[in-house]
């Protein structure tokens, strides 16, 4: 047989030969690196053996497909580990993810002081060095096995497998797990590892089910990788807005109100009304939108009109009860049905079209309690919506239009270069996810298609991702643990104007149906705040800052000239505010860097006799002596422009 190589070299055997056999006749060294093999382009073990003509390339850690081996073995000994300690803990599931990887038990909550335990064990099992050793069993045997183990999930896991699924398992000595594999010859070849994390988990991502415990870990080929990882996860902690944005009093939750239910305090309500206006000013000014403000509830019957009542009733929250109540009402979550009222008040022309209504939305959606997290997914949130109401022949140019103000939002925040775009169609094999005509679907995906390749949009088409009325352009960006989220949603809806009876007069006196576009131009606000706090690790630009200047007297004796110089910033529309308390400067500097205010004016003796300031800027750190008018000219300037300052200079600690 021809074993073709990575290289494009070929090596012949006349008999099957194992993928580390192979490995051992290119090159000691590369067998004892090995992880695993691709054959053909299946990753294997490396005990696989091949007995045919095929395309061969020997993984190490190097690669990724091999980290990922090194990764899926390592979660194995994870369980092993936990196992030891904690004998009535019950298996369920410990896959390799992108960082790393994860393994779920049924057991009590895990504390670090846990995970350091566990660390310790399987450091233990590691140096073991035990051989991993595959097997199989028919599906009664194995259930059987399972059973006598005590694994609950490992049997469900088993009965759900196809009949003629091979049903494999892998043995380390002490431990056997159910598995599919690849995994690696024995345990010594994990070189570096780290228990990260623990959370809760529902089995399967279901709700309905039991809440397990999921310990995070990961592994690299070297321990300088490793320290590098831990060295930016330490990076990302500080980055999560759950975290920094309590540490910086921009919001709360609290147990009595409920879970996904934030309290913005009154610095993070100053940056979502800071972005409010400029959104709506935006859209009204210079986008042609005109502004609606609609009721956040209404009667079941709007939503089973719009369909949302057959296709979206689990996701919202239900008023009254629909065999006992005279009327049942549902919180909203979303606008558009409440804004075709709007549009349909009065007969319209073609000549009034497009109508582009936009509305600051509050919204409700019945979340699963284990889905919300911070201020990226939550119960009540408030939103950039709006519905362009606009003859078919309008459409593509509009839907460029609101594509267009996406992109100009983004580039706004300097947020342009953390997106990716998705084509989210419809999925023909779920039909009733859907209403309307696979032929109605086909060419409006095919219509977006060709605007985001004329427009240039890198895209990706995700199926199965539409709304049930219409396909859509996601703009999604992953937060600092990379979990990706839908920021600004765009949507083609060329079905529910028959549903709402909606039409225009064209110029031949003829009803014709319009098409709508829904969409947002920044999404939600509080999602975008998060997603603000991560980038800038909490140091916004001056333009979105609750606090962009703060004023230090050098003592009680310049209270008064600082006082004024507060009074002449305010009435530029600088936010601002002055440190009154009897500390010395160097403390008030720190307190303000922590703050992360963008700009201290140290004002004395000096400043005072000649109306100027001393100014520290978290961009240029000490920027010197300024009059007081220079310096607001700037900063006024700054704001207007909404620039973006890059931090040149960093202060000292």
């Amino acid at each position: 047989m021809k074993i073709t190589l990575k290289d494009g070299s070929v090596k012949e055997y006349a008999e099957s030969k194992s993928v580390i056999d192979i490995a051992f006749d290119i090159s000691e060294g590369l067998a004892r690196a090995a992880c695993a093999g691709e054959i053909d382009g299946k990753v294997v073990d490396l005990r696989t053996v091949i007995d045919q003509d095929c395309a061969l390339n020997i993984l190490t850690a190097k690669d990724p497909e091999g980290l990922r081996v090194v990764r899926h073995t390592c979660s194995h000994v994870l369980a092993e580990a936990v196992k030891r300690l904690y004998p009535n803990a019950k298996l369920a599931i410990g896959p390799a993810i992108d960082n790393g990887y994860y393994y779920d038990f049924e057991a009590e909550p895990f504390s670090r002081e846990d995970l350091d335990a566990i660390e310790k064990e399987m450091k233990k099992i590691i140096k073991k060095g035990a051989k991993l050793e595959r097997f199989t069993l028919p599906r009664e045997e194995a259930i059987r096995m399972m059973e006598e183990n005590g694994e609950p999930y490992k049997v469900e896991l088993i009965r759900d497998l196809p009949e003629d699924a091979e049903i494999s398992f892998y043995d380390q000595g002490d431990f056997v797990d159910l598995c599919a594999g690849p995994h690696l010859m024995n345990t010594k070849g994990i070189k570096a590892f780290k228990l990260t994390s623990s959370s809760g988990a529902y089995w399967r991502g279901d709700s309905n089910k039991a809440m397990l415990q999921r310990i995070y870990g990961s592994a690299f080929a070297t321990k300088e990788e490793l320290n590098e990882y831990l060295v930016y996860l330490e990076d990302i902690k500080k980055r999560d807005h759950n975290k920094l944005g309590r540490e910086m009093e921009l919001f709360t939750t609290v147990d009595v109100i409920g879970q996904g239910l934030p309290l913005l305090m009154p610095k993070g309500a100053k940056i979502i009304q800071t972005l409010q206006r400029w959104i709506e000013d935006e859209e009204d000014n210079n986008w042609g939108y005109i502004r609606t403000k609609t009721p956040l509830m209404a009667k079941s019957d709007l939503y089973k009109i719009s369909g949302h009542w057959d296709h979206y009733k689990d996701g919202m929250f239900v008023l009254g009860d629909e065999e006992t109540s005279k009327e049942v009402f549902a919180l909203r979550p979303m606008t558009c049905p409440f804004q075709y009222y709007v549009y349909k008040a009065k007969q319209r022309s073609y000549r009034d079209l497009p109508l582009r209504y936009s509305e600051t939305s509050t919204l409700f959606r019945n979340e699963d309690s284990g889905e919300m997290h911070g201020l990226t997914r939550v119960r009540q949130f408030t939103i950039s919506e709006g519905h362009l109401i606009v003859r078919p022949d309008q459409m593509v140019e509009e839907f460029k239009g609101c594509l267009a103000l996406a992109k100009q939002c983004l580039t706004t925040l300097g947020l342009q270069d953390d997106v990716t775009y998705h084509l989210s169609k419809w999925d023909p094999e779920n039909r009733e996810k859907y209403i309307g005509d696979a032929e109605v679907w086909n060419q409006t995906e095919e219509h977006i298609r060709s605007i985001l390749t004329e427009l240039e949009v890198p895209f990706v088409e995700d199926i199965g991702e539409a709304a049930f009325y219409g396909p859509k352009v996601d703009i999604n960006a992953r937060n600092v643990y990379g979990k990706e989220d839908t920021m600004i949603t765009i949507q083609w809806d060329a079905l529910l104007a028959e549903q709402f009876d909606m039409y225009y007069i064209d110029p031949n006196g003829e009803k014709v149906r319009p098409y709508i576009i829904h969409r947002t131009s920044i999404g939600c606000y509080e999602r975008t705040l998060a997603w603000l706090i991560e980038k800038y690790a909490g140091m916004f630009p001056t333009w979105l800052c609750p606090e962009q200047v703060r004023i230090l007297p050098i003592s009680d004796k310049y209270l008064d000239y600082a006082k004024s110089v507060e009074k002449e910033l305010k009435k530029n529309g600088v936010l601002c505010a002055v440190d009154e308390k009897s500390e010395k400067i160097g403390y008030k500097i720190r307190e303000a860097r922590l703050a992360k205010i963008p700009y201290m004016l140290v004002v004395g003796e000096k400043e005072e006799a000649e109306g100027k300031v001393a100014v520290r800027s978290r961009y240029l750190g000490d920027e010197g002596q300024k009059d007081l008018s220079e310096f607001i000219d700037a900063i006024c300037k700054e704001i207007r422009t909404k620039e973006i300052r890059k931090i040149e200079v960093q202060e000292e600690k």
